[in-house]
C-alpha cells in the first residue's frame, strides 16, 4: 500500500527530536554561507553564483539520467543573467533546464501557485514534443515508476489516478503556502515526497520536485538558495531513490527527513568548498593574470571550469594543443614557462609528463 491510499494521507507523522542539532547547524551554516558569499567582489560573487546554478542545472538533470553540455548550461545561465557569452548553446533543453531553474530563483519569496508549477513544467519540457507541457498529466493509464526492460519491469511505484491530480495538487499547494513547518528544511523534506507521491506531471516530475525544495528553502532562509541540493543528491542517487521508495508507502516519514537533511548538509559542505576555491582562484589571477598569455590563460581557465572538482589528469602537451589549438612545441614551451612561474608542478617524465596546477 502507498502512502496516498491510506485513510490519513496526506497527513504525514515525523519526530524531529533527535536531529535538532542537524537543523541548527543547516540553519548557522546557511547563515555563513550567505555572509561569505555578501563579502565576496561583485564579479567574483556572481560567478559563484553562477557555477551553483549550473552545478543545479547539471545535477538535478543527471539524477534521472540526462546529461547536458556544462558550457551550454553556462552559456544559458549567462545569458538569463544579461551576461556575454561567446558559446553557441547547442541543445536547447539545457536552456529550457536553465530558465526553469532562474524563474525558480527569481520568484522564491511569492507563494508557490499551480500556475508557477505549470509555467515551470512548461519552460523545463517544452522543447520535448511528445511531451503535454505546462499540464496536469491526464492519462487513464496507472502512472508507475519502474525500471527493467519492457518485457520485465520492475514496478518501484504506482502514483495516484490522473483524474485525482488536480484535487491533490489543490490540497498540496495550499498546504505549501500554510503549513506550520518552521524548520525551512523539514518542511524542505516533506514538500519533495509530497509532491513526488502525486506524480502530477507526465515527466519532469523529479525536477520539479527538487526545485519545490529550492523554493521551500529559500523561503525559509529569505534568500536565494547559496548552495546545490542536487549536487549532493546525485552524488547518493542510488540511497536517494531507496529512501524515496520506501517513504512512500507510510506517512510516517521521520526515516526520510532525516536522511534528507543530511544531504542538504553535504550539499552545504561542497558549497563551502566552492567559495574557498573561488577566492583561491581570485587571488591566484591577481597575481598571475599579467604573467600569463592567451593561450596558458584559456588552459588555466578550462582546467578550473569544474571548480573544487578540477581537471582530472593534469595538463600535458597532448591536452595543451587540443584546447590551444597551438603546436606542441609552443605547447612545451608554454608548460615550461608555467612550471617556471610556479604555476604548474611537473609529475612524471618523458611521454607520461603531465603538469598538476599549484592552486
Amino acid at each position: 500500500m502507498y502512502n496516498w491510499q491510506r485513510d490519513s494521507w496526506p497527513h504525514f507523522e515525523f519526530d524531529t527530536t533527535a536531529i535538532e542539532t542537524q537543523i541548527f547547524a543547516f540553519m548557522q551554516k546557511s547563515g555563513e554561507l550567505s555572509g561569505k558569499l555578501a563579502a565576496l567582489p561583485l564579479v567574483e560573487r556572481t560567478e559563484m553564483m553562477i557555477q551553483l546554478m549550473v552545478s543545479e542545472a547539471l545535477k538535478t538533470a543527471e539524477i534521472e539520467g540526462e546529461y547536458y553540455s556544462q558550457l551550454d548550461i553556462m552559456s544559458s545561465v549567462r545569458r538569463n543573467l544579461g551576461l556575454a557569452t561567446q558559446h553557441q548553446i547547442k541543445n536547447k533543453h539545457s536552456i529550457g533546464l536553465s530558465d526553469m531553474l532562474m524563474d525558480v530563483r527569481n520568484t522564491y519569496n511569492e507563494p508557490l501557485t499551480e500556475a508557477h508549477l505549470k509555467h515551470w513544467h512548461r519552460l523545463l519540457m517544452g522543447s520535448f514534443p511528445a511531451i503535454q507541457a505546462g499540464a496536469w498529466r491526464t492519462d487513464e493509464a496507472p502512472m508507475q515508476i519502474v525500471s527493467g526492460s519492457v518485457a520485465q519491469p520492475k514496478v518501484h511505484y504506482v502514483a495516484p489516478p490522473s483524474i485525482r491530480v488536480p484535487k491533490e495538487m489543490e490540497q498540496f499547494i495550499a498546504w505549501f503556502n500554510e503549513c506550520n513547518i518552521t524548520a525551512a528544511p523539514v518542511k524542505a523534506a516533506v514538500a519533495h515526497l509530497y509532491f513526488e507521491a502525486i506524480h502530477p506531471f507526465e515527466d519532469g516530475n523529479g525536477r520539479i520536485g527538487r526545485a519545490i525544495v529550492e523554493k521551500a528553502l529559500s523561503q525559509g532562509l529569505q534568500c536565494p538558495l547559496p548552495f546545490s541540493v542536487s549536487k549532493a543528491i546525485e552524488a547518493n542517487k542510488k540511497a536517494y531513490y531507496q529512501r524515496l521508495q520506501q517513504a512512500e508507502k507510510s506517512l510516517n516519514i521521520t526515516d526520510w527527513v532525516t536522511w534528507f537533511i543530511t544531504m542538504l548538509l553535504e550539499a552545504q559542505t561542497y558549497a563551502d568548498k566552492m567559495i574557498q576555491f573561488t577566492i583561491s582562484k581570485w587571488h591566484f589571477f591577481a597575481v598571475f593574470e599579467h604573467k600569463l598569455n592567451i593561450r596558458q590563460s584559456k588552459v588555466i581557465n578550462r582546467m578550473l571550469l569544474d571548480g573544487p572538482d578540477s581537471f582530472h589528469g593534469g595538463m600535458n602537451v597532448r591536452k595543451y594543443v587540443g584546447i590551444t589549438g597551438t603546436s606542441r612545441a609552443t605547447a612545451s614551451r608554454d608548460l615550461q614557462e608555467l612550471v617556471t612561474l610556479q604555476v604548474f608542478m611537473p609529475v612524471g617524465a618523458g611521454r607520461s609528463a603531465r603538469y598538476e596546477l599549484v592552486f
